[in-house]
């Protein structure tokens, strides 16, 4: 925390704004292709945990994931993506490093 940026006098603390705009960290996540994982498992573990997703984009994305060797398949607040990246792990699928943006 920087106190530089603070002012403060007897009765009110003002802190500057400048401080208080930071952007929140994001993060994207990416699948990886494996020998072991169909696309109807990937699409339906992408539909069960990524907020929003659909049959036709889950089914698309594991296309891209097995014609391509992986897939962006979701980008958003790093708090967020950390628990969506271990749930699709632990649902077997083999994912890239979180990788934050």
């Amino acid at each position: 925390m920087v106190f530089s940026n603070i002012v403060s006098n007897a009765n009110n603390t003002v802190l500057d704004p400048e401080i208080i705009k930071r952007r929140y960290p994001e993060a994207r996540i990416i699948v990886l292709d494996d020998d072991f994982n169909t696309f109807e498992n990937v699409a339906n573990c992408l539909e069960a945990i990524i907020p929003g997703m659909n049959r036709e984009i889950s089914w698309k994305l594991a296309v891209e994931v097995d014609s391509e060797g992986s897939a962006k398949v979701w980008t958003g607040p790093l708090e967020q993506a950390e628990l969506y990246h271990q749930q699709l792990q632990s649902k077997g699928l083999t994912m890239a490093p979180l990788e934050k943006i």
